[in-house]
């Protein structure tokens, strides 16, 4: 098992049950970045936004 498989195991086992707490964080943390770029980023935010919230998803499985 590699250093990143268990960085892995331990994050998954973070997520488990409070999965719409962080994808909320992460919604805000978004937002907010947005709102002091004035959205310069916003396509790029919006896509690590989705990733981290698909994440997330996939880890619920």
């Amino acid at each position: 098992m590699s250093i990143f498989d268990d960085i892995k195991g331990k994050a998954e086992g973070l997520i488990d049950g409070h999965e719409d707490a962080i994808k909320g964080g992460v919604e805000k943390a978004g937002d907010f970045v947005d709102s002091k770029t004035g959205d310069k980023f916003k396509d790029q935010i919006d896509g690590a936004q989705k990733a981290a919230s698909d994440y997330v998803d996939g880890a619920r499985k």
